[in-house]
């Protein structure tokens, strides 16, 4: 008995040896003091808002905006046709279609596009030359103007084919009355027979020069008197 008695008492010393040998190899953890120094150089910095993106309002994300171009609008017509910056310029244009077609023409319009039916007298003039050089050509569009010319009613030139550029005769004067006609034989393409003339000298003077509007068969006439 007194052997199991002094194993068990073995048992508890070796226990108690053990227990405190492992209590001075735990090490104990103090606490770091945190100095007043410390704590003011380690404040961290925060921001005293919450700094918003460019693409967030209040907290709530708005949606990015695309660059926005400016393009031509386009002006819309019901009739695909012609736009108007004015709604009445159409209603104006037309009216004075209207009021062009039906107001009354006068005689000088008349002439205008239809040409005199009046033969045309361009004056007598006295001259001592010996002869005279007459020049012609269409002062308008060329439209196959035709004229013929004659001298005392008689036909020196039967058919002259107008152009821009002059074309010509020289005519010696018989003394006394030399009276020259151009007849327009036609009135061309757009309208009556347009010409011009020019009537020199033999010393390069200009004696006469004018210009006519004639309907098909009409004349004008010039006199050149020779002392």
């Amino acid at each position: 008995m007194k052997l199991y008695f002094s194993f068990f008492v073995f048992l508890f010393f070796v226990a108690s040896m053990n227990a405190q040998i492992d209590s001075r190899n735990n090490s104990i953890s103090i606490p770091a003091v945190e100095s007043p120094k410390d704590s003011s150089d380690s404040k961290s910095i925060l921001p005293s808002k919450p700094i918003e993106s460019p693409n967030t309002f209040k907290g709530l994300s708005t949606p990015k905006t695309t660059p926005q171009f400016n393009f031509p609008k386009k002006e819309f017509s019901m009739t695909g046709g012609e736009v108007f910056g004015n709604p009445g310029e159409l209603y104006t244009k037309q009216l004075d279609k209207h009021i062009e077609s039906t107001r009354l023409i006068t005689p000088e319009e008349v002439e205008q596009r239809n040409g005199s039916r009046t033969d045309q007298f361009f004056g007598d003039f006295k001259s001592k030359s010996k002869f005279v050089n007459i020049a012609y050509r269409d002062h308008g569009a060329v439209d196959g103007d035709l004229i013929q010319v004659r001298v005392n009613d008689d036909v020196v030139v039967a058919r002259v084919f107008l152009t821009n550029s002059f074309s010509g005769l020289k005519l010696d004067l018989k003394p006394g009355i030399n009276k020259i006609d151009f007849v327009a034989l036609n009135q061309g393409e757009s309208g009556p027979n347009t010409a011009e003339f020019i009537v020199v000298d033999d010393t390069g003077n200009v004696v006469s020069s004018n210009q006519w509007n004639l309907a098909t068969g009409v004349k004008a006439t010039i006199i050149l008197i020779k002392e």
